[in-house]
């Protein structure tokens, strides 16, 4: 006969209630927010709340979000009080901070921030890494 072995699903991270998302361009981009309402296949209902992220209550298209693996217990239509209580009480700015998501984010916009000057120092830093590397 055939044994039963415990089954693993290959995606973790699904649209559904509560599930905190990144806006990735738009009106909102880089900004998180958090799924309250599936409107349809291609649409969501979403709230930041806006104290805390800057996006308002509204639809959004499901290809605009970049969905993370956070997570909080916010009931279906939830009202922006409710969601300031979760995101507080669960931290969920920390945990997105803490994320590597959110690092790269970081790291990228750094990089991207950076000055002629600031890229002639890190070639240096390169360079001198490089040298050390060969001499050990």
């Amino acid at each position: 006969g055939r044994t039963s072995s415990p089954v693993t699903m290959s995606f973790k991270r699904f649209v559904e209630v509560g599930r905190v998302a990144l806006v990735q361009y738009g009106e909102d981009s880089g900004k998180l927010c958090t799924i309250i309402n599936v409107i349809d296949n291609n649409r969501v209902l979403v709230d930041g709340p806006a104290p805390l992220t800057g996006v308002s209550r509204k639809a959004i298209s499901i290809k605009r979000l970049m969905l993370t693996d956070i997570k909080v217990a916010a009931k279906l239509n939830a009202n922006q009080k409710q969601l300031m209580g979760l995101w507080e009480s669960e931290g969920v700015q920390g945990q997105w901070d803490g994320c590597s998501q959110a690092k790269k984010r970081k790291a990228h916009a750094a990089r991207a921030s950076m000055t002629d000057f600031d890229r002639f120092q890190v070639q240096l830093a390169k360079t001198e890494r490089s040298a050390k590397r060969q001499k050990a």
